[in-house]
């Protein structure tokens, strides 16, 4: 018999059988005491089950050849006998044949499939050859047969601590060198030895997560949370897979609920961020192109100004609402009109407001001029340098009629000259180009230089 086997078994001696279940007394001490008895139905015939006695008393004498002829003999004559396979079982155990007690053990199983002796002769077996979950699975098998079966519970209990344990320890290391399937049956492992344990199913989750398998990794988050729902790490780690998924107002309730349970700016910075990207994709798909598109138009402009500058927009004078012949059906109406109202871009005199058209560096450099007055008009003492600049513009002379506002954005640092000295007022504004000029006049408004 291995060591690990003895070991860990070695208190199943004292009560393998349980109250229930009493094996035939053999003379002298039993060489396996912690085998369980085969124990026959009555609905078996009785001479067959005096034989399957027999054939113990034999086996627990110490002579393992004798019982297994005995065991044959009753197999022979009664090909479904589930005792007589379950006690080849032990029979090969007693000379440590484990693979083949465990073939013996399911044959018995594939007859009778909750035969707790069966059940617990696998798992020892299992157990022998070190396959500590599978031999777990079989106890835990064997005890919801036969609760009083003590000495298989104590066994199994250190069995459950030790495969976790183990299995915690190994997976961590495979996940850590990014061997995901071999950390993947670490975790699974440990689960099965402790399926109450909320830990596992989160740190699995992180692994599916870093593995790219984000449905896993989702299933696994969700049985943590509901086995531990006030743990903020748990509601932490969804909030990651949520956001990968590109569900971000998801991610922010999960992320609200963990600073909820356990303060932390940290966190607090991450919702900040994470409201932001949920404004953003709830905006139209027209205002979110925005960021890579080669070219913007005057409705895209108007948009980006009314939602990053909102709090601006919403300050600035108003002025007489205008008349717009073109925009009512367009998908940027809602902030074209505030931002004309605050004058921040203009409706031509013909009542349009063009939204479709293409925003050249001198269409920006006049909105962001009047942005800026906006805000000299709030912070005189920034808003001074602006006015007085005067920069030289190789294609751009001071008395042309784009000048002051380009003068002005350029002075600001809101739209950078070209090649140092050139402001080409008819090229078009790309989308990174508009961003970057909407986010400086933010910094301004706010008072960051």
């Amino acid at each position: 018999m291995r060591v690990a086997f003895t070991l860990v078994l070695i208190a199943l001696s004292a009560a393998a059988c349980g109250p229930k279940v009493v094996a035939p007394a053999a003379p002298g001490a039993p060489k396996h005491p912690e085998f369980v008895f085969p124990t026959a139905a009555e609905t078996f015939p009785a001479d067959v089950i005096e034989q399957n006695e027999a054939a113990w008393q034999t086996l627990q004498a110490g002579d393992v050849r004798g019982a297994e002829r005995r065991y044959s003999v009753l197999v022979k004559r009664l090909p479904d006998f589930y005792p007589a396979h379950a006690g080849l079982g032990y029979a090969a155990m007693a000379r440590d044949g484990m693979k083949a007690a465990i073939g013996q053990f399911e044959r018995a199983l594939a007859l009778n499939g909750n035969y707790v002796p069966a059940l617990a002769g696998k798992g020892q077996a299992h157990l022998a050859l070190n396959e500590r979950a599978q031999a777990l699975a079989s106890f835990d098998a064997a005890l919801a047969g036969d609760p009083s079966l003590s000495a298989i519970r104590s066994a199994a209990d250190v069995l459950r601590f030790q495969v976790q344990r183990g299995g915690v320890a190994e997976a961590r290391k495979a996940a850590e060198a990014g061997r995901y399937p071999e950390a993947r049956a670490g975790y699974e492992a440990a689960i099965q030895a402790s399926p109450e344990s909320p830990f596992l199913y989160r740190e699995l989750a992180m692994l599916e997560f870093r593995a790219g398998q984000l449905d896993a990794a989702r299933q696994r988050a969700d049985k943590a949370l509901a086995l531990e729902p006030n743990e903020a790490r748990n509601y932490v780690v969804l909030a990651d897979i949520l956001e990968a998924s590109g569900d971000a107002p998801g991610a922010l309730e999960a992320l609200t609920k963990a600073v909820a349970i356990e303060p932390s700016e940290a966190l607090d910075r991450r919702i900040e961020a994470l409201r932001e990207k949920a404004a953003l994709a709830a905006l139209p798909p027209e205002f979110r192109a925005i960021e890579t598109a080669e070219t913007i138009t005057r409705g895209q402009l108007a948009a980006l100004i009314g939602v990053r500058l909102e709090a601006l927009v919403k300050r600035a004078p108003r002025r007489a609402a205008a008349v717009m012949t073109d925009v009512r059906s367009h998908w940027a109406f809602p902030w074209l009109i505030p931002v004309t109202q605050a004058g921040l871009m203009e409706v031509y005199p013909n009542n349009t407001f063009q939204p479709g058209a293409i925003v050249r560096r001198g269409d920006l450099s006049a909105a962001a001029s009047r942005i800026l007055t906006v805000i000299a008009a709030e912070k005189p003492a920034i808003g001074a340098g602006w006015r007085s600049a005067r920069p030289r513009f190789s294609d751009l002379p001071p008395g042309n009629l784009n000048y002051p506002a380009a003068a002005h954005a350029v002075a600001a640092g809101v739209i950078q000259a070209i090649d140092t000295d050139s402001f080409q007022v008819s090229r078009a504004v790309t989308g990174q180009e508009a961003i970057s000029a909407i986010d400086r006049l933010l910094a301004l408004a706010e008072g960051r230089r």
